[in-house]
């Protein structure tokens, strides 16, 4: 005696009803349904495939179109009605099938399991998901570029091992992580295009016997290829591990922006603010302004990372082909996209509306940080690298034995570094630099001038100093570079070349043999 649950689909074979805890146990109709749509879709090129193979008359598949479509609007309009019965979501759109047109909507399973209705549901709806996250992703890189653009003039430090390494652009660090967000937008092209194959008219495990033309589903769903192998195409779930595996590696890049944001954020580095809007209270300290939507990114990523490690324990211990275990696919890839959705969101919006401190992040800069420039230098001389990184060194540790900045160590104090080199050193103040700290360099006796990768801006004109005092020790200037020669050509704009006089105001490029940096000075005065 079969069940008298007569909408399953599998009930003729069983005598008796199933266990109801056996029933809640088996069920996925509580999450699948999200399927719905692409279940419908699938279905509506499946019963144009039977038509053309003879298995439905023209009158029975222009019925069940128009079923599915009053099965559609009932779902769109959130009208439709899960029974108890309803054990996934395959079975309640073919359970309302019939209910609208009779014994038609019993045709359109011919020659179709749900290894292969699934697997395409799956496939249709992940793709889709993809183009959604795609986008996004697209959207985040987008704002990070437009604030580098607009901010590409702060500089801050860049941390190594979190301690202060080299100064960076502000906007060095956005596109940073633009440029890895780029790749994950790289990676799920790539995946898509493993999703985007067809498994529909592979049956259960070994095909479909009804001549099936699997050219004209591929088109109506509009799937790039054909899967060519039954067992594979139903029992292999890779695409969905894939799909977990990008959402982790994704998550942890924002992951990565979202620690460093956080502490920019504290007090102690205060390089940032979150406006309001991304933030949120304490309920019993007052004062509190918590970056709750960046710590929330962080531990999204922990959350996926689980779904991820969890599929791929549950894939590992399968034999070939379709078993139940795959139903844990669908909870893993729908949460997946909902998490990496919302993080992706969240990110935008913290991105576009944090306020940036300039005066912090300069203001964190050191003269030390600057000690790489120094050895670069020394090489470009031609002086072996270890040798130079081994001088620079010598020079911050004489400096912080001193406990002075790098650059306030004198002439005498730099020969001690490597007295085979003779230093001529010359001042030249240089008021309200870019870099609001002080820039040294260290030159043979040459009439080159080597500049740091960075380009170095001078503000406002400052007033004449009167002072007979060297500039190192006089209130007022904010940065001073140590040269080995007046001589320091310059190239105009009008591509004339002239020394540098003791009043300029004129963006200019200096030039040595090893390029040319630019460098806005507002006022020059010599000592």
């Amino acid at each position: 005696m079969a069940s008298s649950e007569g909408n399953k689909l599998w009930g003729g074979r069983f005598v008796g009803n199933a266990d109801p805890i056996l029933e809640k146990f088996n069920a996925s109709i509580s999450y699948d349904q999200r399927l719905w749509e692409v279940d419908i879709k699938g279905s509506k090129a499946y019963v144009k495939a039977l038509q053309k193979a003879g298995l439905v008359t023209q009158n029975e598949m222009e019925q069940i179109l128009t079923g599915l479509d009053k099965v559609f609007d009932e779902w769109s309009k959130g009208e439709f009605k899960i029974k108890p019965g309803d054990e996934d979501i395959h079975t309640a759109n073919e359970r309302r099938l019939k209910e609208f047109i009779g014994d038609p909507a019993g045709k359109l399973h011919t020659g179709r399991s749900r290894n292969d209705q699934v697997a395409t549901d799956a496939r249709l709806w992940l793709r889709d998901a993809i183009t959604t996250l795609k986008e996004l992703a697209l959207q985040l890189i987008s704002t990070m570029v437009e604030r580098a653009a607009v901010e590409i003039e702060i500089l801050c430090p860049g941390y190594t091992h979190m301690q202060r390494a080299q100064p960076i652009r502000w906007s060095h660090w956005i596109l940073s992580h633009a440029a890895a967000l780029s790749r994950d937008v790289e990676r799920l092209e790539d995946i898509r295009k493993r999703v985007n194959v067809m498994p529909l008219g592979s049956g259960a495990i070994a095909g479909n016997p009804f001549n099936i033309d699997r050219e004209l589903l591929r088109q109506e769903l509009n799937f790039d290829r054909i899967s060519i192998n039954s067992m594979d195409a139903t029992g292999q779930r890779d695409f969905v591990a894939e799909f977990l595996f990008w959402g982790s590696m994704c998550l942890t890049h924002l992951s990565k922006m979202a620690e460093d944001l956080i502490l920019y954020s504290t007090k102690e580095f205060s390089f940032i603010t979150l406006t309001d809007a991304y933030s949120t209270g304490s309920s019993l300290m007052p004062q509190k302004k918590n970056a709750d939507s960046l710590e929330l990114i962080r531990s999204k990523a922990g959350r996926v990372f689980g779904r991820c490690a969890g599929f791929l324990m549950t894939l590992k211990g399968l034999p070939s082909t379709y078993n139940k275990d795959l139903q844990e696919d669908k909870e893993a890839m729908f949460d997946t996209y909902d998490t990496v959705h919302a993080v992706l969101q969240v990110a935008t919006g913290v991105i576009s509306t944090l306020k940036v401190n300039q005066p912090a992040m300069e203001g964190a800069l050191s003269p030390d940080m600057l000690a790489t420039d120094l050895a670069y230098y020394l090489v470009r001389k031609g002086m072996p690298f270890r040798e130079a990184h081994s001088c620079a060194g010598k020079a911050v540790y004489i400096a912080e034995s001193k406990n002075i900045h790098l650059s306030k160590l004198t002439v005498e104090d730099l020969q001690t570094v490597r007295s085979a080199v003779t230093f001529k050193i010359k001042y030249i103040t240089l008021y309200e630099m870019f870099l609001d700290v002080i820039v040294f360099f260290f030159f043979y006796e040459s009439p080159a001038l080597c500049l740091t990768r960075m380009f170095l801006q001078c503000g406002t004109t400052p007033k004449a100093l009167n002072s007979t005092a060297p500039p190192v020790a006089r209130p007022g200037v904010a940065s001073l570079l140590k040269l080995s020669t007046l001589e320091l050509g310059y190239k105009h704009k009008n591509n004339n070349h002239s020394l540098i006089s003791t009043k300029v105001s004129t963006r200019c490029s200096f030039i040595d043999e090893f390029g040319i940096l630019g460098l806005h000075v507002t006022y020059v005065n010599y000592y």
